[in-house]
């Protein structure tokens, strides 16, 4: 007997009401979070999750590299548990390697949601905690080749069982991490988000029913899936292939990173085939498959549906062919510290596969890298400290416009950096500069946007890790644009002779000692010859060109 067709009243109510919930969640967390890289950087995701692991919703402004990956962790729970296993007040912790590929600081929370007695659906949310022990601190560290260096692994544990709290496990937590006064507050402020999350949905149900509540969402599903097609139906049929590649792994400097993808257009339905991809390496530059689905997934949505909500029915006609033993699909046990650094080039690389068959809508490549900082030590009193924050850079010129300036990365979406005053407050740091970076766009018809120069200088003595990529294989032009300014970070110093650094881990910073980061453009789109005179006037008059790179790239002449 089919399911009755579901009002298309109650479907925009329910539409809008599930995204509504997820976004609640998401202030929720943010208002009570410990550590700015929740509340003020925004590096979480909050969502539904049906009892079959599928999304029915995702806040807005969520990590786009989170897209619609929450599920796996629920599914491994109701693996473990079965449906019947879980109990009104229950709570999940759960990050580990295997499941979630992603490094442990992605702990994720979530709790089911029951009405009248029957299990529903579950709320989760994912977000990053500043630590979570073992020998990687903060951001960008090469020096682990295994995961069992990188901190507590939690599979599908219960933190709290029916209400009642898991004092053993909150005590291994407790005395396991750096900073645990941040990394337990963060962790009730993911359980308060689940908890309203599910009150929310529960009160849905309740209102309109089990049975109308998800034909509804099988609805929203459907439509978005019809909207998807439509879009993939207008690219021509093809196979479509495209390389780059990263600088190294962070261990072995002289070898580059494969990065090497075939596209499938074949009627309404994609595929994104990383058999090619570089073997995994002995360092924690490595991913589980989620990191080459989400690579898939973000390319694929900013393609076919950008204005959608995040949802199961998003990436229906997506298939991502990914064998094991690749970096963005590492065997378990593989040191995956680095999980995100090849996710923005591999993100550009599909992009450019795509640009013969939409060659008016793909834009040049991007700044290419993840793109932060991490200062670490101990302030005057003794106690320690943890800086991490993230950069922008320039985003590649495309067809009708200039690229964005300062603007993160693909994989970071609507996060943001931390205020440079809230960094000063918090840190014996102090930040100089914090501007655009002049002749950092690549040339073309359509400048690519500026990358930033910042510069911190250490009020304390403590260390840096620097992790710059993209420098050998800058952010590429299309349709005759040009490359842009590719990362790079120098170290001064009263002591010793300037540094230039790509990467380093826990590199040694006496007190005043300084740090300037010059993170990377955008490609430029076009031919530069065809830019006009009125844009690089004002490039000129902003100082976003100097005039020496606008005479040799572009041909201007002060007197014309």
């Amino acid at each position: 007997m089919t399911k009755p067709a579901a009002h298309p009243i109650t479907v925009e109510v329910v539409r809008n009401s599930i995204v509504a919930y997820a976004d609640e969640m998401a202030n929720a967390l943010c208002k009570a979070a410990y550590n700015m890289m929740i509340y003020e950087v925004r590096d979480f995701c909050c969502g539904l999750i049906d009892t079959q692991g599928r999304m029915i919703s995702q806040n807005r402004g969520g990590l786009p590299i989170f897209l619609a990956d929450l599920g796996v962790a629920v599914e491994d729970g109701i693996r473990r548990y079965g449906l019947d296993g879980f109990k009104p007040g229950d709570i999940m912790i759960m990050n580990h390697g295997e499941v979630c590929g992603q490094h442990l600081n992605n702990v994720v929370i979530y709790a089911p949601c029951f009405v009248d007695g029957q299990l529903v659906a579950f709320a989760a949310n994912r977000a990053h905690w500043v630590d979570i022990g073992g020998m990687r601190i903060g951001f960008g560290s090469s020096l682990t080749t295994e995961i069992f260096a990188e901190g507590l692994q939690m599979r599908s544990l219960k933190i709290y069982e029916a209400g009642v709290r898991n004092e053993t496990l909150w005590q291994i937590i407790q005395d396991n991490v750096r900073f645990p006064d941040a990394s337990l507050g963060d962790l009730r402020a993911q359980v308060a988000s689940c908890q309203l999350g599910a009150r929310r949905y529960g009160e849905l149900v309740s209102r309109y029913g089990l049975e109308t509540v998800e034909s509804c969402i099988e609805r929203i599903w459907e439509q978005a899936d019809i909207a998807v097609r439509s879009v993939i139906e207008k690219i021509p049929d093809g196979v479509y292939e495209a390389e780059s590649a990263l600088d190294n792994d962070g261990r072995n400097l002289d070898q580059p990173i494969r990065i090497k993808v075939k596209v499938t257009i074949k009627g309404s339905a994609m595929s994104v085939d990383f058999s090619d991809m570089n073997p995994q390496t002995f360092s924690p530059l490595n991913s589980g498959k989620s990191g080459g689905i989400a690579a898939a997934r973000v390319a694929f949505k900013a393609l076919t549906s950008p204005e959608l909500d995040v949802h199961d029915g998003c990436f229906r006609a997506l298939d991502v062919i990914i064998p094991e033993g690749t970096i963005v699909s590492a065997r378990p046990g593989a040191a995956i510290g680095l999980w995100s650094i090849a996710l923005p080039t591999t993100i550009d690389t599909i992009l450019k596969a795509l640009a013969p068959a939409l060659p008016n809508v793909i834009p040049a490549a991007h700044k290419g890298d993840m793109g932060g900082c991490s200062f670490y030590g101990y302030r005057e009193d003794g106690s320690r400290f943890l800086l991490l924050n993230i950069f922008g850079g320039g985003w590649g010129g495309r067809p009708g416009e200039d690229g964005e300036d300062a603007s993160v990365s693909v994989c970071q979406g609507d996060v943001r950096n931390t205020p440079v005053e809230l960094q000063e407050i918090r840190y014996p740091m102090l930040i100089e500069e914090h501007a655009l970076r002049e002749d950092s766009g690549g040339a073309g018809q359509y400048r690519g946007g500026l990358g930033v120069r910042i510069t911190y200088r250490a009020l304390v003595p403590c260390k840096v890790t620097v992790n710059c990529e993209r420098t050998k294989v800058p952010p590429w032009g299309l349709q005759g644009g040009g490359d842009a300014a590719h990362n790079v970070a120098t170290i001064y110093s009263a002591s010793v002779p300037d540094r230039i650094v790509y990467k380093g881990t826990e590199i040694a910073l006496a007190q005043g000692d300084s740090v300037t980061f010059l993170t990377a453009g955008g490609g430029g789109y076009g031919d530069p010859g065809k830019r006009t005179k009125a844009n690089l006037k004002n490039d000129l008059d902003q100082g976003f060109v100097s005039p020496e790179k606008a005479s040799a790239l572009y041909g201007w002449r002060a007197d014309a």
